[in-house]
């Protein structure tokens, strides 16, 4: 194992961290808030501990995918630690598993919170809670590789340890490329999103707050009432941007090209749409009658499909009052997510597609045995290793999902609680249902299952494999050896000094 790189790539990111926590404190500075002392003197310590980490730089640059893994997971551990601090020292979240969980939840694109009342913050912790949605939404490691080189192979495996969906693939020949690509087209759309929401009256920090939020597919809003206290054509604007981030980046990269069919021609990106026109369609009938009028329903249908199926988690009604018909299809968006290759979470549009079509060509083989069928996407033959990844996943989500459930379940709340707070929080989403519907918080919850849901917001946002991986005996059992050899090897040397001295 490369530990050389692992550790300068963690010592890189708390780096990151330290010059990304000085958003908040110049947010203070503007808004008079003392609370942003609390986010520079993080940033100050993030810089020391980053600086040492990384003050021998490693002699081999290459790593392996498991390397990769433990330096992603490793990572969005410690950018979580660090990133929960400031909300203890402002006092305003003072237990340290609220705000880690708070933090957690952010980095993760969650937005499932603790508190009672967001607007109580002050004006640099709501940015810095917004703020970690826009930073996770990409990924910071993504970030790390548009700046630091990266050689054989290596980029490639970080990537694809945090990137989302069933594979990765390059934009360009070098991964430093894709990755500078991807963040500029992200940029870009952010800065869209806020120009149009300034211009439609939105204040500034709330725009500025609400494109993080969007961008990120987070849904960490900085009022009670969400979303819903803003206008309606406010309320159309986020539903459009929510709908686009949760797009495979691929294909805003071929539009930029000039190559639009292609975009279109995705069978994910159509997929992803049909599935959104149809529940949008479905829910605006099913609560027309407790609406005032078709186009209020469509309003909030369409909002409420676009924040569920992205995993963004805004909201502008209490979808909890819905009826069991419209709740049930929002459950069912949140386990499908969004595009792979986006900034949505969920188990994603194309592993459905996967799923669907190995299900269907297997029943074809008891009908007509001797027929040979290759499972296409997009026209081309889906490679063996894609289908067994994707099968191995959707049994590991099983497995993680009951077992949170009945972990949850201790604490002795209703089952539709436990059911789908491990859902929103398993699937990046934020709001469930019942105790954790979208006018309620998870701070119900004791600090053991917080626990829980918090390994499930890393693992879901991670892609499951880079979390379970630190949890692997083997890892464990190579980091020991390791030491014993470091040990062994300093008492050799304090022998021989002994030795030499005696002479």
């Amino acid at each position: 194992m490369n530990r050389g790189i692992i550790r300068y790539v963690i010592g890189s990111v708390i780096k990151i961290e330290a010059l990304l926590l000085m958003a908040p404190f110049l947010t203070s500075l503007f808004y008079h808030e003392k609370e942003g002392f609390s986010y520079l003197i993080v940033a100050l310590a993030c810089l020391v501990t980053g600086s040492l980490l990384t003050i021998v730089k490693p002699q081999d640059h290459v790593f392996y995918l498991k390397e990769g893994c433990i330096s992603t997971a490793t990572s969005w551990i410690v950018l979580s630690l660090f990133g929960a601090i400031p909300f203890v020292l402002t006092g305003e979240i003072p237990n340290y598993i609220n705000a880690l969980f708070e933090t957690i939840s952010g980095f993760t694109t969650t937005g499932a919170s603790i508190l009672h009342d967001v607007e109580a913050l002050s004006h640099c912790s709501l940015l810095w809670r917004s703020f970690t949605h826009w930073i996770g939404g990409m990924g910071v490691l993504v970030f790390l590789l548009a700046i630091i080189p990266m050689s054989g192979g290596g980029s490639i495996n970080l990537m694809r340890a945090e990137s989302p969906g069933p594979s990765v693939g390059k934009l360009a020949p070098k991964m430093k490329t894709t990755a500078g690509i991807l963040y500029t087209i992200y940029i870009s759309m952010t800065l869209l999103e806020f120009a149009i929401l300034a211009f439609a009256r939105m204040p500034i920090f709330d725009a500025v707050c609400t494109a993080f939020g969007t961008a990120g597919t987070g849904g960490y809003g900085i009022k009670n009432a969400s979303i819903g206290c803003y206008s309606v054509l406010i309320q159309w604007i986020v539903t459009i941007f929510m709908i686009l981030f949760g797009v495979n980046f691929n294909a805003f990269y071929y539009i930029l090209m000039k190559e639009i069919k292609k975009a279109f021609a995705m069978e994910e990106v159509r997929t992803y749409f049909a599935v959104i026109l149809v529940a949008t369609g479905a829910i605006t009938l099913n609560i027309l009658k407790q609406c005032s009028g078709f186009f209020d329903a469509l309003t909030k249908s369409a909002f409420q499909v676009g924040s569920i199926i992205t995993t963004t988690g805004f909201s502008t009604d209490n979808f909890d009052q819905w009826p069991s018909f419209s709740k049930t299809i929002l459950v069912i968006l949140m386990f499908l997510g969004a595009c792979a290759g986006s900034t949505g979470g969920g188990i994603k549009v194309s592993r459905f597609i996967i799923f669907f079509k190995a299900f269907f060509k297997e029943a074809n083989s008891y009908i007509h045995p001797k027929s040979v069928k290759q499972i296409t996407i997009d026209k081309k033959a889906l490679e063996h290793d894609v289908l067994r990844s994707t099968n191995v996943f959707l049994n590991v989500y099983i497995l993680i999902f009951v077992c949170s459930v009945l972990l949850v379940s201790v604490d002795n709340l209703d089952m539709q609680t436990n059911f789908t707070a491990v859902v929103a929080t398993f699937n990046n989403i934020g709001p469930g249902l019942a105790e954790v519907g979208p006018t309620e918080n998870f701070d119900k919850f004791s600090s053991l299952s917080k626990i829980v849901l918090m390994i499930d917001m890393l693992a879901g946002r991670l892609e499951l494999f880079p979390i379970i991986i630190l949890f692997h005996p083997e890892i464990w059992k190579e980091f020991l050896d390791h030491r014993e050899a470091r040990r062994k090897k300093l008492r050799k040397k304090l022998e021989e000094a002994k030795e030499k001295d005696m002479l």
